[in-house]
């Protein structure tokens, strides 16, 4: 049930709504969907989700679609960003699945009480596996287009890793769910992003920390489940966009591969996977991009707005038309 809309964090006129959810293993469960609308024509609405230990603060982004006629709808999933409580484990859930309650209630308030006939769904990183996988399930009315930011379609290491590291992830992930793996956080990629150190955005430290969140063994197997159904093949029946950045790298100081970059993600494995999302998917490798494509340097930044735009012209039809 979405509860009245309240002025946003973000300022005006950016406003949001709690939805509450069905309460989980660890008691009450919301999310929360932020949306600034247009006052430039009629071209209909966008859809994003976030990445893991991530939320929504993207206004440049938002504003570019915004400034083009479109409505902007973002969701912070249960337990991140707006949407985390007290009591609960940020996050963290035991299948992908769970995320289907939110991403359903809020296509269903952008098409039926908003009266969007064509929604852009788009996607980074964690949610570009979470919200390719719901709308490939549900098949929502009215879906024109799904973008990609720097997708998690794979586990990143080798194939030997994958092979005999995913059969003990969902072995110790049913067993012992909230067993925390151990990994490597720099926090490198914060710092490159956040304006009090060596980037330019601003962000809430709580709810995007520079160290990231504890990694779980139950959630990680629920990826692992969802890296395995997209990996046999997905029919997301619309046009799909793929960005990321044209290389990856892991640097264990601060450098200039920390800017230019993928740090978090493998981008060949992006490049290799975003076949399997569809019949009509467009990939587009960004030089000198981020992980977060939108939150890049100007200059791959201004890249990446160029190529949205012209695939937008080429493949999505405006509002008078239908895509399915």
């Amino acid at each position: 049930m979405a509860l009245e809309q309240i002025p946003d964090i973000l300022g005006d006129p950016w406003v949001s709504e709690t939805f509450a959810l069905s309460p989980d293993a660890e008691g009450a469960v919301v999310a929360t969907m932020v949306s600034h609308r247009s006052t430039v024509g009629n071209r209909g609405a966008v859809l994003h989700v976030h990445g893991f230990a991530d939320y929504f603060f993207h206004t440049e982004y938002a504003q570019w679609w915004i400034e083009r006629g479109y409505d902007f709808y973002a969701l912070d999933l249960r337990k991140y960003g707006r949407s985390i409580l007290p009591h609960q484990t940020p996050n963290y859930v035991a299948d992908l699945r769970e995320y289907d309650d939110e991403l359903a209630e809020a296509w269903q308030r952008i098409t039926e009480r908003d009266g969007h006939s064509q929604v852009v769904a788009s996607a980074h990183s964690t949610g570009g596996l979470v919200l390719p996988l719901w709308l490939n399930r549900v098949r929502p009315r009215g879906l024109a287009a799904l973008v990609l930011n720097s997708p998690w379609l794979d586990l990143q290491g080798g194939a030997a890793t994958r092979v005999i590291g995913t059969p003990l992830i969902k072995q110790v992930g049913a067993r012992q769910p909230m067993r925390q793996i151990r990994r490597n956080v720099t926090g490198l990629y914060g710092r490159s992003l956040h304006h009090h150190h060596e980037g330019e955005w601003d962000f809430d430290l709580q709810w995007k920390p520079l160290m990231s969140f504890a990694v779980y063994a139950g959630w990680l197997r629920a990826v692992r489940h969802g890296h395995a159904e997209l990996q046999k093949g997905l029919d997301v029946r619309c046009p799909v966009l793929v960005l990321s950045s044209d290389r990856s790298s892991q640097p264990m100081v601060m450098g200039e591969d920390v800017h230019t970059t993928d740090i978090v993600l493998d981008v060949e494995q992006i490049r290799r996977w975003s076949t399997a999302l569809g019949r009509h998917v467009t990939y587009i490798a960004i030089p000198g991009a981020r992980h977060d494509v939108v939150l890049s340097r100007p200059g791959p930044r201004a890249r990446v707005y160029d190529e949205i735009g012209r695939w937008l012209t080429t493949y999505v039809a405006p509002p008078s038309r239908t895509l399915l």
